[in-house]
């Protein structure tokens, strides 16, 4: 029976699992290197790497990645990560905040555009989306939450799903009522 190979469906599944983690793993890595170059290597001092390791923790990043993450903060000539945040309009209209951490903010914003261009979406210019949310901290909130056909839900979703495969895309905030 050829295809019934109890160790080939292992396999997939630990890689699918390990692609997963590691994309994980590399983000939660360059929020605590960020955290650590704004305002210093010492958590005791600096709330928003402190809180960046306990997230780490949480997912079980090993020690050693963690420490890592903080050192290469210190590096000159370490790449240089920028947080960048992007306002774009998706399908029916629904307002888009994406965060992104990138060493090449030409090339995020290459993809950023790209994937939004492919889903019927748009980016916007500074402002342009922004107005939509109230900012809490690290996140973002819809002031105005709208509903979407179940065509542009459809198309809403899928570029969502395409915005979270982007190594350097964050967070993804919307508008847009799921239910």
């Amino acid at each position: 029976m050829s295809g019934h190979s109890r160790w080939a469906q292992i396999k997939h599944k630990k890689a699918a699992s390990d692609a997963k983690k590691g994309k994980l793993f590399s983000q939660l890595s360059k929020m605590l290197t960020i955290a650590a170059k704004e305002r210093g290597a010492d958590p005791k001092t600096n709330q928003r790497l402190a809180s960046a390791i306990e997230a780490a923790r949480k997912e079980n990043l090993p020690k050693e990645n963690i420490e890592r993450a903080i050192k290469r903060a210190s590096e000159k000539d370490a790449a240089e990560l920028k947080e960048a945040v992007y306002e774009a309009y998706g399908p029916g209209g629904s307002a888009l905040v994406i965060t992104a951490l990138t060493d090449n903010s030409n090339r995020t914003t290459s993809e950023v555009k790209h994937v939004l261009s492919e889903h019927g979406g748009k980016l916007g210019v500074a402002g342009s989306a922004i107005w939509a949310f109230d900012k809490s901290g690290e996140e973002y909130r819809a002031k105005f939450p709208m509903k979407l056909s179940d065509e542009d839900a459809k198309k809403f979703i899928s570029l969502l799903e395409a915005l979270s495969d982007q190594d350097d895309v964050e967070n993804v905030f919307a508008n847009v009522e799921m239910s």
